[in-house]
Parts: structure tokens; C-alpha cells; sequence
């Protein structure tokens, strides 16, 4: 299954520039773009990844991790084999660097699988969704029709244009954000960090986000990067989540495990600025709590009883982020 790609421009001898992200991808015949999702056929730029997808499954929301959204319910995750970055240490690699057996999916298919199953959410994840342009937002659009909630887990790596557009069908976002630093984005995942932090600021215009930080030991787990990546947050809403998370050597990068000690560390720091913070990857207690008097208002374990259906603290009334209902 294939479609024509949205959001790309003809060139001389019939070249293609793929307009999707920020590495603009200049594409000759019969090659693909760096995310192996977009290939150009005859001067013409198509998405060959459309309705296929590497993985399907239902997952608790917390697994996302979205912990503001709807907690305890169960959502439907699938995703793309592509993505336009190339992290040394992905998590996902094997489904994400390489190409490797999918299944075909159609909208109306995930439709039919959310009805099945009584849920009401659907995860576009595991890889990088903005590389399913075209198939995530159709499905979308489909999804938002028949009052079904649409989640993406991503790296926030788009142009402008393209998710202006994609925003007006998504309800809530995790954005995977690596590091404040640009020479890490460059050395580490062959990407650029402002293009990201323009995405935030668009997401926390239009839904829900949270975001995650992998913190990698000798990396990206400076007080000094910590500090500096809970101001940006902090600066654009000091309310989105953060969680921190605890990496483990994969794919190209052998360093060894973040030291529980410090994501602790950095949840300390980062406490300062943003008010939810949770730590990922780790056996510790992520409940949620008013940052106003403390009352508990959402235990966790594996998954989510919350005490709270609305947007206000039961004790005191402050202010909860959140899509509680």
C-alpha cells in the first residue's frame, strides 16, 4: 500500500525535496528520504509506509508515558518502520533503523478494533509517527469523527506547516525530547533541537503533551542541562509533565545505566520549575499530587486508580493539567 505524500516539491530531472521535516530530503528516483518511509517514484514523492505498520497492541495510557490523560485507561498502539532520526542509543531500533515485516491497517480497521475491545483511545508510537504522516493524519480525522482520542508519541522532529495541520485531529502528545543541547542532537541523533522546541510550543497550543527525557550518564544528565531543560518546559507552561527516564545500553551506545540516584537527582532540580515530574524505567512511586497542599490525587502501580474527574483539586480547588473525563 502506498499514496502520494503530502507536503514535498519537484526538482530538475526528476528530483524530489521532501517538505515533511527539517532535513528536507532531496530525493533522486527509485531512493528514499533518510526516515526509508518516502520514496520517490517517477518524480513523484509517496508515502510507501502507508497502513503498514510494525506492531499492534492495547497498552495501559501510562505506558505511553502519558500520566495527565485520561489515567487508567487502555489504548491501542501501533506505528511505522521508519524514523527521520538516528539515535545511537534507540530504544527501538530494531523496528525503527531497519526495515523489517509489517501488516497492512487500514483507518476504518482501527475503528473497528476500538469498538471491539471498548477502548477509546488509539497510540500512534513505538517509532516515529510523523514519518506515517499521511496515514496518521486520515486516521485521525476518521478517529476524531467516531469520538475516538488520538495520542502521539514522538520526537517533535516537523516542519511547521505540516503539523499546524496534524494538531487540529490530535488530543495529546508525548514528545520524546532528548537533550537541550544541539551538538547533542547533531552528534547523537542526527537532528536539530530549535525544530522541536518549536513543535512544544505548538502542541501546548493545541492538546495535551507531556515529555520525556532519556537521561544518558556523561550525555545529558548535567544540573546544568537539567536545569536548563526545566526552564524551556517551565517558560512554556510549568504544568506539562516531565518524566525522566533511565537508559539502558542499546543499539550503538554501551554506556552504562543511569544510576537511579540520578534521575532522583535530577527530579530534585527540576522540581524548582515544573510541578508534575516522574521518573521512568525505575521501581519508585509515581503518584500525582496538588502541587498547591499535597493531597493525593492519583495512585499508581502498573496501572492508573484515579481519585480525581476534573480539572481541580478536590482539597483546595487549584488547578490540575490534565484531561481527567
Amino acid at each position: 500500500m502506498e499514496k502520494e505524500a503530502m507536503y514535498y516539491k519537484t526538482l530538475p530531472n526528476q528530483k524530489v525535496q521532501c517538505e515533511l521535516c527539517p532535513h528536507y530530503c532531496v530525493i533522486l528516483p527509485d531512493d528514499r528520504g533518510l526516515c526509508r518511509g518516502r520514496k520517490n517514484i517517477d518524480g513523484k514523492l509517496y508515502a510507501i509506509n502507508y497502513g503498514k505498520t510494525v506492531s499492534l497492541n492495547s497498552d495501559p495510557v501510562e505506558k505511553k508515558p502519558l500520566y495527565h490523560f485520561l489515567p487508567g485507561s487502555n489504548v491501542i498502539s501501533l506505528g511505522p518502520n521508519s524514523c527521520n532520526f538516528s539515535c545511537d542509543f534507540c530504544q527501538n531500533y530494531t523496528i525503527s533503523q531497519f526495515d523489517v515485516p509489517t501488516y497492512e491497517i487500514t483507518p476504518q480497521d482501527i475503528v473497528s478494533l476500538c469498538r471491539n475491545n471498548s477502548v477509546e483511545l488509539v497510540a500512534f508510537t513505538y517509532t516515529e509517527p510523523i514519518t506515517w504522516y499521511e496515514f496518521v493524519l486520515e486516521a485521525s480525522r476518521l478517529l476524531k469523527s467516531q469520538t475516538i482520542k488520538t495520542i502521539m508519541v514522538s520526537n517533535g522532529f516537523i516542519n511547521q506547516e505540516p503539523l499546524k495541520e496534524l494538531v487540529k485531529v490530535i488530543d495529546a502528545v508525548n514528545v520524546d525530547f532528548k537533550s537541550i543541547d544541539e551538538n547533542f542532537y547533531q552528534s547523537l541523533c542526527k537532528g536539530h533541537v530549535n525544530p522541536v522546541l518549536e513543535s512544544i510550543q505548538t502542541f501546548s497550543e493545541h492538546c495535551h503533551v507531556e515529555i520525556t527525557n532519556l537521561l544518558i550518564p556523561g550525555k545529558n544528565d548535567s544540573d546544568h542541562h537539567i536545569r536548563e531543560l526545566a526552564k524551556m518546559i517551565a517558560s512554556i507552561n510549568r504544568d506539562i509533565p516531565l518524566h525522566f527516564s533511565k537508559y539502558f545500553p542499546h543499539y550503538k551506545m554501551t554506556t552504562n545505566p543511569t544510576p537511579d540516584a540520578t534521575l532522583y537527582h535530577a527530579k530534585e532540580i527540576a522540581s524548582e520549575y515544573i510541578d508534575y515530574i516522574y521518573l521512568g524505567n525505575i521501581l519508585t512511586t509515581n503518584d500525582t499530587h496538588c502541587p498547591n497542599c499535597d493531597k493525593l490525587l492519583i495512585k499508581r502501580n502498573y496501572r492508573a486508580a484515579t481519585t480525581i474527574h476534573e480539572n481541580k483539586c478536590p482539597n483546595c480547588g487549584h488547578y490540575i493539567y490534565g484531561v481527567y473525563a
